[in-house]
């Protein structure tokens, strides 16, 4: 079994807080949070992983919200 990498356990974390809320504005939020706080070495892992089966929905929509990281 594989272990869960640490920008997809802390992404999946952060969307829980958002489940009772409009998926879009909840993607927005998300992607602005990420953006303004995480590492930028984070975010690019996150963009590149943004279609794995293990994140959330909502990260995934926050995910393609994000501009690539260079």
């Amino acid at each position: 079994m594989t272990q869960t990498p640490p920008h997809i356990r802390m992404a999946n974390e952060i969307a829980v807080q958002f489940r009772n809320r409009d998926p879009a504005w909840a993607a927005e939020r998300i992607a602005e949070h990420i953006r303004a706080f995480w590492d930028p070495r984070m975010r690019s892992r996150l963009v590149t992983d943004a279609t794995d089966d293990r994140l959330d929905p909502l990260i995934t929509a926050a995910a393609a919200l994000l501009p690539p990281v260079s």
